[in-house]
């Protein structure tokens, strides 16, 4: 009933799936630290770092000057 390529796919998805949950399980908290963002704005994350307005205006307005040289193109 059930063909060789089905149980061969089968068992092949299986050992990969125990080998990667093995992997996950062993590198968990790495891949946590470069899962989450570093700095959050309004999640359970404080940020340690407050940028002053001066920074923030000159972050938009170089991003303003980046959109707008993708928009020519």
């Amino acid at each position: 009933m059930i063909n060789r390529d089905f149980l061969m796919g089968f068992v092949s998805g299986t050992v990969v799936g125990a080998v990667g949950y093995r992997l996950y399980e062993q590198n968990g908290g790495q891949l946590q630290r470069l899962v989450q963002p570093k700095n959050s704005f309004g999640g359970s994350q404080q940020l340690s770092y407050q940028p002053s307005v001066e920074e923030l205006q000159a972050q938009k307005e170089r991003l303003e000057d980046m959109i707008a040289e993708l928009q020519v193109k």
